[in-house]
């Protein structure tokens, strides 16, 4: 329900907030440079990620495989942001693709190339911080699954190409996710000893099983303990950020692929790859005993939606009742424990607010990507019925108590759950 239909019946006031309450951003996007990958890859690896030209387009290949996920890897030109607003609000009328609705490509905003650009933005905007992640890494992380050792080295040169690019933590407002790939335990150890080294404050998994010497797996087994183990210790907060699905082989069985890029997936892929991942990786965490042995993680999920939040607690009550020596704890307090959650500007706020909690529940932009806002404060034109309490948790606060930092409410009543 929007604000717009609620005011025919009662919308709380929270003029007070939505002027003063500041902004932490917790999705936007940097657009990495070509030598992003490159620039500190070992030279063993050199021929392994190269860039290549099919037509007018320059495409990623690894190891010899072209992916068009990602349709144009050196984001020279791009879509404008929030480009796609009407096909995800739900208001294509016109059938258009996502193609034909984004119009031409812009330059990069310099926003997206460099930290002093972007903090002159948020400026702009009306945002105090926000969380920036890498655009690239997914496609990487699943292109080159199959080569676990590829695949860290990647990582590795990528986290410091960013720490280079725009440091981890640039003046406390905008807080880059370096990459944990978790493929082999000693070495995301080790890179997670790289990251703290170098003053990260959070950090980005892909939602996904890992293959590594011992094949497929959940990160989230007991043999991934001794990385959960440094995470909690460094009271390191963890974003899972949406990927590219590792449902291919699944969907393609249903329908022979004709393309990966996003932009011109059917409606089946649409429906099928859903939020998947997202459901899969949290309940792994869950079942597989992650957030029991390790109660303090902080894990959020961001630009994975809200949809799958109401069957996966329906499943997870389910089999409670079913399997509960299995359950050495409420599965559904563990996710309200430990887990936030960042939906679709076009989702509902209040859906998760009353499944998962009032302090668990973050705003996100998706800024500069096509699929986000144009403008982080257009926000209001989808946002639900929030009174001024609420607004100061979700536009703000609810980030700062994922990230560890203070609440910026004034309000000496803000830390303790509203009325």
């Amino acid at each position: 329900m929007t604000q717009a239909i609620m005011g025919a019946i009662d919308v709380p006031d929270n003029s007070d907030a939505r002027a003063n309450a500041p902004v932490f951003d917790a999705d936007t996007h940097m657009y990495e440079t070509a030598e992003a990958l490159t620039k500190f890859l070992p030279e063993k690896y050199r021929t392994a990620v190269q860039y290549v030209q099919v037509g007018r387009h320059s495409r990623i290949a690894i190891n010899g495989v072209i992916t068009d996920f990602i349709p144009n890897p050196t984001f020279d030109r791009v879509a404008a942001p929030g480009a796609h607003e009407k096909f995800f609000a739900g208001e294509n009328s016109e059938g258009l693709t996502l193609r034909e609705m984004q119009g031409k490509a812009i330059d990069a905003p310099e926003a997206t190339r460099s930290p002093d650009d972007r903090v002159a933005e948020l400026d702009r905007q009306g945002v105090r911080e926000c969380l920036n992640y890498p655009t690239l890494a997914s496609l990487v992380e699943h292109s080159s699954a199959e080569d676990p050792e590829l695949t860290l080295a990647i990582i590795h040169a990528l986290n410091q190409w960013m720490l280079e690019h725009w440091q981890f933590n640039y003046q406390d407002r905008v807080f880059s996710t370096p990459v944990i790939n978790c493929s082999e335990v000693d070495d995301a150890r080790r890179e997670l000893e790289y990251i703290l080294d170098n003053g990260a404050k959070v950090a980005l998994i892909k939602p996904a099983p890992v293959k590594g010497l011992h094949g497929w797996r959940s990160p989230a087994l007991p043999e991934f303990d001794p990385l959960w183990a440094d995470i909690e210790a460094a009271g390191l907060p963890i974003v899972l950020h949406a990927s590219q699905p590792p449902l291919d082989e699944y969907v393609n069985k249903w329908e022979p692929p004709s393309t990966k890029n996003f932009m011109a997936m059917s409606s089946f892929r649409w429906l099928v790859l859903g939020h998947r991942e997202i459901s899969d990786m949290i309940g792994s965490l869950i079942c597989h005993g992650t957030l029991t042995r390790f109660p303090k993680l902080r894990i959020a999920s961001v630009e994975n939606g809200s949809s799958w939040i109401h069957p996966l607690f329906h499943d997870l009550h389910d089999l409670t009742k079913k399997m509960p020596q299995n359950f050495p704890e409420d599965p559904l307090e563990v996710f309200r424990r430990n887990i936030w959650v960042s939906p679709f500007w076009e989702g509902s706020v209040a859906d998760v607010v009353e499944t998962v909690g009032w302090d668990r529940v973050m705003f996100g932009s998706d800024y500069p990507h096509p699929e986000g806002l144009p403008e982080p404060k257009g926000y209001w034109k989808y946002a639900e019925g929030m009174d001024n309490r609420r607004t100061w948790d979700f536009v703000g606060d609810n980030a700062r108590r994922f990230m560890g930092l203070p609440i910026a409410n004034p309000d000496p009543a803000a830390a303790a759950p509203p009325a």
